[in-house]
């Protein structure tokens, strides 16, 4: 086998250190006849931030949308609390607990704050109510009679966030939270993700800004060309730091 061909070979998939809430083997997915996803390997733990690294178009996203069953076709195994999800819709993976706030966030423009985080359904038991989302980003409460058009970036980031805080899922599936936001409100955002991590949360996060990434998960996983290439966990980051570059061109 060539040297670069060795140096690309996926590490082999290793249980995750807490116990494990996600298990992904051999995802593969396609959007119409484009194969984007080629066996996708990675475990997250209940309770931990675990992240996916990688330049644009590597498939994060749509390993994201993937679990989720938001894809054309999908093959592998997604194993969540022992639970297979792989031939369930959309709507069923949502109602076992898991929930992906994407990056486009969603917000409706028509409705205000208020009613777009009543909007979702609660699905199982155990999700925020919406004083302690208030709680959690008080800039909602005090806008919470605006239209969603008239919130800036950073306010339909949190909406976006809360409103999945209300359906009850365990795991957050949050992609790219920090485009395009100011470094005030990246940092808000990262106090929440950690404040919801010690609430007992499972994150799942898509992230470009490495910097941010770094400070919150408690692994990360490298994926390229539609497969998982590399992993490290938070305390092998600092001597990893010229693959990473490598990897993510930063």
């Amino acid at each position: 086998m060539p040297e670069a061909a060795l140096k690309r070979a996926p590490p082999p998939l290793a249980a995750a250190p807490s116990e494990e809430l996600l298990r992904v083997e051999g995802l593969q997915a396609w959007y119409g006849e484009s194969h984007i996803l080629h066996g996708i390997d990675f475990t997250v733990g209940n309770g931990e931030v675990v992240t996916l690294l990688g330049r644009n178009g590597a498939g994060k996203t749509t390993t994201l949308r993937a679990i989720m069953g938001m894809v054309h076709k999908r093959q592998g195994s997604v194993r969540f609390a022992n639970e297979e999800m792989i031939a369930l819709p959309s709507n069923q993976v949502a109602r076992h607990g898991i929930a992906l706030c994407p990056e486009e966030r969603g917000i409706f423009a028509s409705l205000n704050v208020e009613e777009n985080l009543l909007l979702p359904p609660v699905v199982k038991p155990g999700g925020m109510s919406v004083p302690e989302i208030y709680q959690l980003f008080p800039n909602l409460l005090e806008r919470r009679k605006s239209q969603g058009t008239k919130l800036s970036g950073g306010e339909q980031q949190m909406l976006a966030i809360g409103r999945i805080l209300r359906t009850g899922a365990n795991l957050l599936m949050l992609d790219e939270p920090t485009e395009g936001l100011a470094p005030v409100i990246v940092q808000r955002i990262g106090e929440v993700i950690g404040q919801l991590k010690a609430r007992g949360f499972t994150v799942l996060l898509v992230e470009q800004n490495f910097r941010f990434a770094a400070t919150l998960a408690d692994r990360h996983y490298v994926v390229e060309d539609g497969r998982v290439i590399d992993r490290f966990s938070a305390a092998e980051i600092t001597s990893n730091m010229d693959k990473l570059h490598a990897y993510l061109g930063v």
